[in-house]
């Protein structure tokens, strides 16, 4: 999934703004701290597009030529996208 910078900037904000008002951490570094949940969710995102294409590559490579929207299809990615992320620990 790709989000535009003002999104992570802002999901950082409200991730960073959560854990100091909840006294989780105090922060010696704001901006330090800032940057690491912005890095935090840019990783995240980054492997979760890569198991999504694993799952879509698994479904594909099928010899029936399940269509990609049909029902089985559905079923397949969801069964394969939750085997990589199994795989993954994510």
């Amino acid at each position: 999934m790709k989000l535009s910078e003002d999104r992570i900037s802002h999901i950082s904000h409200a991730i960073w703004d959560g854990l100091y008002n909840d006294d989780l951490v105090d922060y010696t570094d704001e901006a330090k701290a800032l940057l690491e949940v912005k890095v935090a969710i840019n990783e995240y995102f980054k492997v979760d597009d890569e198991i999504d294409d694993v799952a879509r590559q698994m479904v594909q490579s099928l010899k029936r030529g399940v269509q990609e929207g049909s029902r089985e299809w559905e079923i397949l990615y969801r069964k394969y996208y939750e085997e990589e992320a199994n795989r993954r620990r994510f």
